[in-house]
Protein backbone atom coordinates (compact mmCIF):
# COMPACT_ATOMS: atom_id res chain seq x y z
CA UNK A 1 0.00 0.00 0.00
CA UNK A 2 2.87 2.44 0.85
CA UNK A 3 4.32 1.53 -2.48
CA UNK A 4 1.42 2.31 -4.18
CA UNK A 5 0.80 5.41 -2.28
CA UNK A 6 4.58 6.78 -3.17
CA UNK A 7 3.97 5.87 -6.62
CA UNK A 8 0.68 8.03 -7.43
CA UNK A 9 2.87 11.27 -5.64
CA UNK A 10 5.56 10.61 -7.47
CA UNK A 11 3.42 10.27 -10.83
CA UNK A 12 1.51 13.66 -9.74
CA UNK A 13 4.20 15.42 -8.98
CA UNK A 14 5.67 15.28 -12.61
CA UNK A 15 3.76 17.77 -14.66
CA UNK A 16 3.61 20.12 -11.89
CA UNK A 17 7.17 21.27 -13.26
CA UNK A 18 5.84 21.67 -16.47
CA UNK A 19 3.90 24.78 -17.18
CA UNK A 20 4.56 26.78 -20.20
CA UNK A 21 2.83 30.14 -20.22
CA UNK A 22 3.42 33.51 -22.60
CA UNK A 23 4.96 36.17 -20.89
CA UNK A 24 2.85 39.88 -21.15
CA UNK A 25 3.16 42.17 -23.53
CA UNK A 26 4.84 44.69 -22.82
CA UNK A 27 3.23 48.13 -22.61
CA UNK A 28 5.47 50.63 -24.47
CA UNK A 29 2.60 53.68 -23.92
CA UNK A 30 4.25 54.56 -21.04
CA UNK A 31 7.61 54.94 -22.48
CA UNK A 32 6.90 57.66 -24.57
CA UNK A 33 7.81 61.21 -24.20
CA UNK A 34 10.68 63.15 -23.46
CA UNK A 35 10.71 61.89 -20.00
CA UNK A 36 8.70 58.74 -20.20
CA UNK A 37 7.76 57.73 -16.83
CA UNK A 38 10.52 58.42 -14.02
CA UNK A 39 8.96 56.89 -10.93
CA UNK A 40 8.04 53.54 -13.36
CA UNK A 41 4.72 53.32 -11.19
CA UNK A 42 2.21 52.85 -14.68
CA UNK A 43 1.59 57.01 -15.06
CA UNK A 44 3.22 58.89 -17.90
CA UNK A 45 4.74 61.95 -16.49
CA UNK A 46 2.76 64.09 -18.47
CA UNK A 47 -0.46 63.01 -15.83
CA UNK A 48 1.31 61.64 -12.82
CA UNK A 49 0.60 64.09 -9.89
CA UNK A 50 3.87 62.85 -8.42
CA UNK A 51 6.15 61.61 -11.05
CA UNK A 52 9.19 61.15 -8.92
CA UNK A 53 7.24 59.34 -6.63
CA UNK A 54 8.41 60.79 -3.26
CA UNK A 55 4.86 61.69 -2.34
CA UNK A 56 5.03 64.95 -2.78
CA UNK A 57 2.36 66.47 -5.47
CA UNK A 58 3.99 68.62 -8.52
CA UNK A 59 2.47 71.65 -7.37
CA UNK A 60 4.10 71.42 -3.83
CA UNK A 61 7.32 70.10 -4.78
CA UNK A 62 10.49 72.46 -5.37
CA UNK A 63 12.16 69.89 -7.67
CA UNK A 64 9.40 67.57 -8.85
CA UNK A 65 12.28 65.37 -11.03
CA UNK A 66 14.49 64.86 -8.02
CA UNK A 67 12.95 62.01 -5.87
CA UNK A 68 15.41 62.91 -3.28
CA UNK A 69 14.35 66.52 -2.64
CA UNK A 70 11.32 68.18 -2.25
Amino acid sequence: MKKLALMLIAIASLPAGCVAYEPAPRDDRIHRGARGDRDHDGIPNRVDRDRDGDGVRNSQDRRPDDPRRY
